[in-house]
């Protein structure tokens, strides 16, 4: 019961007592009819007045509870419906993804930039699609050097003597530039028959001492290096050519 309806309800409990009070006091009235009368007039006020009080006690007392605030009722929902979270502790930290080991391939204008021999025979390797192993290089690069040493290899921009698309159409001609005697080296390999050994052994990266066989045996120079016998295995030096010679 709120505060307002229990203060009614008592001062209609102190209204009835004094109803009742007020029914056992002793009045005197007049005498006779008229006296009667009013005594029975005082009686039924008397009884009405505690009649209406002990109604009124009984509503108050009946009466439904005052309804809770909305405060009140997210409360008794949190209460009834509360979850608990437990954390374990000590967990391990999550496992990385390990990555493959890779190396990059460089591309033309790298290797133009770089500007050395070994830049060069790894240029042909791009043109010609063949990979770009320790072998491959090695050999290439030794075969530059018997054709042009290692000071001059850039010599008429025709590294290998190659007469496959020259500006004179001879070996002894050369190329507008060494990104176009490339090119056109590994067209030769991969064009004429006779070299079908020498661009296996590149393509399938065999090693050194089988592609050099190949070399050998071809027809690119007239004397075969007298199979071999000609061929130099010391390492190539490294040597940067001008940049006017890349064009």
């Amino acid at each position: 019961m709120s505060s307002g309806l229990a203060s009614l309800a008592s001062a209609l409990r102190r209204g009835a007592q004094r109803a009742g009070a007020l029914l056992r006091a002793r009045v005197l009235v007049p005498a006779g009819a008229l006296g009667l009368r009013l005594l029975r007039e005082r009686r039924v006020h008397a009884l009405g007045a505690a009649a209406a009080a002990f109604a009124l006690v009984a509503i108050a007392s009946i009466a439904p509870p005052s309804r809770p605030t909305g405060a009140e009722e997210l409360q008794a929902y949190l209460d009834e419906h509360a979850q608990t979270f437990v954390a374990e502790t000590g967990t391990a930290a999550p496992a990385l993804a390990e990555r493959d080991d890779f190396d990059a391939t460089p591309g033309i204008p790298t290797l133009k930039a770089e500007g050395t021999n070994y830049a060069w025979a790894k240029m042909v390797m791009l043109f010609g699609g063949w990979p770009i192993t320790d072998d491959n290089i090695t050999v290439f690069t030794r075969w530059m050097r018997q054709e042009n040493g290692p000071p001059d290899w850039w010599n008429r921009n025709n590294p290998l003597n190659n007469g496959w698309g020259t500006t004179g159409g001879t070996f002894m001609s050369g190329y507008p530039n060494l990104v176009e005697a490339a090119r056109w080296s590994a067209d030769a390999l991969n064009s004429n028959p006779g070299y079908a050994g020498i661009r296996d052994g590149f393509a399938n990266a065999l090693p050194a001492e089988k592609i050099e066989a190949a070399i050998w045996a071809s027809p690119w120079a007239t004397g075969h290096y007298n199979n071999g016998a000609h061929w130099h295995y010391t390492p190539v030096e490294v040597v940067e050519a001008p940049a006017s010679a890349w064009g």
